[in-house]
């Protein structure tokens, strides 16, 4: 095989990322310089018992694996297999390298978020992208400069 474009769902079945701790439901919009994706933040995530009790939010932590989800491994997927066949882009995980990220908003049980990513560089498979985490209304409640880099597994 050659390396060709993948369309939104072949990317995001290579996404590595599996339940439960995929937070992805859907790629919206893909590009070589960008990526939309939604997730929703199901009533019976596993975190909620202890985060907080009684009232639950999601994480940081988790909100900005799904920014990174989203802006780093599908949309470094999307772009590495515009080098490389298929066969040869799911051998690549993707190991978060550095963020910086800003919490703005609280993101209810039950709600989805809409994640939307500008890619600020590639080079030698390391991803950098601008996110940002928003409610369906649009407000927006995380943003993030985040980047990774693809490391082969044989």
């Amino acid at each position: 095989m050659e390396a060709r474009e993948l369309s939104r769902e072949e990317v995001l079945a290579m996404v590595p990322q599996q339940a439960p701790f995929r937070f992805i439901d859907e790629i919206i919009e893909l590009s070589d310089t960008h990526v939309m994706g939604r997730y929703t933040f199901k009533p019976d995530e596993s975190f909620y018992p202890g985060h907080f009790p009684g009232e639950p939010i999601p994480p940081g932590v988790i909100m900005l694996e799904s920014m990174c989800q989203v802006g780093v491994v599908a949309l470094g997927i999307y772009i590495l297999a515009k080098e490389l066949p298929p066969e040869e882009v799911v051998k690549y995980k993707t190991l978060f390298t550095d963020a910086q990220v800003d919490f703005s908003g609280i993101v209810p049980p039950g709600t989805t978020v809409n994640i939307k990513a500008e890619r600020v560089y590639w080079r030698r498979k390391k991803l950098r992208s601008k996110v940002e985490m928003s409610l369906t209304d649009g407000t927006v409640v995380a943003s993030a400069t985040v980047s990774g880099i693809g490391v082969k597994r044989d």
